[in-house]
Parts: structure tokens; sequence; C-alpha cells
């Protein structure tokens, strides 16, 4: 199992980053977790623009899925023929918000001519080769967190959340957890909506997980710090995510 980072901005895309975009691979299998702001441009670095065999959306604020509105146009205006529906994994009313967003689709059910739609529960499927379990984690929308498995080896990725129990059991014994740290600690404090560093590496140390990656960082906060405060409580190797990062796992 593969592990791109295409983008990992919070909010808003920095000099730097797009935002939360991540491609999971295995056994020629594509899955995206999250189209945000300038994911749609960086993705084609890693993989062709319609090689996707499925999408995950974490929730339906902007960083997070945005750019599948310049995906649809890519897919529904694709010159060589539509392509056909993609899956799309997300929290209820994604197509009403996508078509929305876009304002000028064709007809109102264009978007899900090249979309198929899914409603995110809570439980577990399994996607292509890899087996899927999704929660509900704390932020102001409908939220999920994901974990998935392959081949013996799995990781979590938290969306966007506060402190929550779901994200210990999601990350419990990962290979790796990819997990949001918005604030700074001792900065802000506003319940059920972002981690900051340390909140992520208590949820880390307590989850066992094997390796923490803190993502979701946005320009105005200092990752470094995060990333400190983080170790403070998490004993094992931690790092920042980074635009084009791999991680084998």
């Amino acid at each position: 199992m593969k592990l791109t980072v295409v983008g990992c901005s919070g909010s808003f895309p920095s000099a730097d980053s797009a935002c939360s975009s991540y491609l999971v691979e295995a056994d020629g299998f594509r899955l995206l977790l999250d189209m945000g702001n300038g994911a749609l441009g960086e993705l084609q670095r890693h993989c062709g623009l319609y090689d996707l065999d499925a999408v995950f959306l974490s929730h339906l604020h902007a960083d997070h899925c945005i750019d599948m509105c310049a995906y649809f146009v890519a897919r529904f205006y694709r010159h060589d023929g539509r392509c056909g529906a993609l899956p799309v994994y997300a929290p209820d009313g994604a197509e009403q918000r996508l078509t929305t967003a876009y304002a000028d689709v064709p007809s109102a059910t264009a978007m899900s001519e090249v979309f198929d739609f899914r409603t995110l529960r809570p439980g577990s499927f399994d996607l292509g080769p890899f087996r899927i379990r999704t929660d509900r984690v704390c932020h102001p929308v409908e939220a999920f967190g994901i974990r998935i498995e392959h081949g013996g080896r799995s990781l979590a990725y938290s969306g966007d959340t506060g402190v929550c129990d779901a994200l210990d059991e999601l990350a419990a014994d990962t290979d790796l957890f990819l997990c949001e740290a918005s604030f700074t600690h001792g900065k802000e404090d506003v319940p059920d909506l972002h981690l900051n560093g340390r909140e992520a590496g208590v949820h880390a140390a307590r989850a066992r997980a094997r390796r923490l990656v803190l993502t979701h960082i946005p320009p105005w906060t200092d990752g470094e710090r995060n990333l400190a405060d983080a170790c403070e409580v998490y004993d094992g190797p931690a790092e920042l995510a980074r635009p084009g990062a791999v991680y084998e796992l």
C-alpha cells in the first residue's frame, strides 16, 4: 500500500501546497482521499487524470472537496467521450453541494452522470483491494475519518475533527496515522472543530499508532511548533506532511 500526499494545507492553499488530498494505491487500485483547493492540478503529478478508481470525501467543506467541481469538467466534457460514473463516497448531500458550487451544470443530474455518489455511514466495507472502516468525527458539519487496510498493513486519516473517541478506534495499532493538527496548543481552544499538535499526539499515543504524520496545518499555523507539541506526548516517529511525500506501507 502506498500513500502519496497530494496536498496538505489546511483551510486554504499555501504558497507551497494545495489543500487536503491524499492518494492511496494498492494492486493497481487508486483511491483519493479528499480533493480540496488546488488538488486536481497536483494530482496529475502522481497519476493520470482518469486513472482514479474511487474518491472519499471526508466532509463537504471547500478545502476538502471543491476541486471536485473542476474534476466534473474534466470528466463530463472529456474530449474523446464522457467518463463513466466514478464511485464517490461522501456525506449525504454531496451531489447537491457540488452542483450548487459549480452553479452552471448542464442539467440537475449532470454531476451524477460522472460521479456515482454513495452516502457514507459508520461501518466497514470492501473497496477494490482495501478493507475500509469509516466513522463520524467531531466537526461542525457531518464529517468522517477513515481506516484503510490491505495486506496486513493499515493507515488511518482523521479528516477534520476535534477530540473524539472515534479517532482512537480508527487509528488503533495502525501503521500510519495521518492526523489533522490545525490549531496551536495554548492559543486556539474551540471544541469539536480542530485538533492542535498536542491533541493529535495524545490520540496517536492512545491508539498506539506506529507512525504519526501531521497534516491540514493552515498557512498561519507554525507546523514545527505543532510537531514539537505532538512529540511531547507521543514517542513514536512523527513528522509533518509535505506535498509529494510518499509512504510505502
